[in-house]
């Protein structure tokens, strides 16, 4: 499987040098760019990357102070112009720090590093096995078991979220993003930023919007063909 990564960098011309250098190693798939890190994080809230190529001196928010508000933990390598910031870099376990101009030898030696981790976090990963419910936190003291066939829908409500039952709804302190990817990819579907939905409990699809229990929901422009394409073949 290759390895997504997503550049983050206020300099063009830096950009585009490791898009060059992506676009020739074998393993990467570069799936977004961005000029500064408040752009990129939305994108990343919704579509973890695997590898960040992170600028550290950039405006709004400098990236370190980036990485420490993402609510997962992607591997990074730095590419910077000052070597003066290696150290806190490494305190905060970046995998490797490039400084500017990079040569092609040097940013090949981090990617591969980066391409060995991931393989062997494949590896030892342990299976997953199915399962048929989870649990959650609905209050500070009290879990909540809830069945996976009895969901409907999942809501975005920023920091929170609510999952929508055939019985009743539950308001949980959890971001939609890292919710979905708790759930079995083979029976839940992202849609929309705002929503993931049972695949089984799909009952009509109409237009870039499907019904739900009588009611219907939006599909987001970027998930629109995805979305259609797998809807469609559970409902055959």
């Amino acid at each position: 499987m290759n390895l997504s990564c997503v550049i983050i960098d206020d300099e063009p011309l830096a950009v585009n040098v490791v898009k060059n250098y992506v676009a020739q190693v074998k393993g990467l798939e570069l799936k977004n760019s961005f000029n500064n890190a408040v752009d990129s994080l939305e994108y990343l809230q919704e579509h973890p990357a695997d590898l960040l190529f992170l600028d550290i001196d950039m405006p709004v928010i400098d990236g370190y102070s980036f990485l420490k508000s993402l609510n997962y933990k992607p591997m990074v390598i730095v590419t910077t112009a000052h070597t003066e910031y290696a150290v806190k870099g490494y305190e905060l376990e970046i995998l490797d720090y490039l400084v500017k101009p990079i040569p092609f030898p040097r940013f090949l030696k981090a990617v591969n590093k980066a391409i060995k981790n991931h393989k062997e976090s494949e590896k030892s990963a342990p299976p997953k096995d199915p399962a048929d419910h989870i649990f959650v936190k609905i209050n500070k003291k009290k879990m909540k078991k809830i069945c996976l066939n009895e969901i409907l829908v999942i809501e975005s409500l920023k920091d929170y979220i609510k999952i929508i039952t055939t019985s009743e709804n539950f308001i949980v302190h959890q971001t939609l993003s890292s919710f979905t990817e708790g759930l079995p990819e083979n029976d839940f579907l992202r849609i929309h930023r705002s929503y993931t939905i049972s695949l089984d409990k799909v009952e009509t699809v109409e237009g870039n919007s499907l019904e739900i229990a009588g009611k219907r929901y939006t599909i987001g422009r970027s998930y629109l063909n995805e979305a259609k394409e797998v809807i469609l073949k559970t409902m055959v």
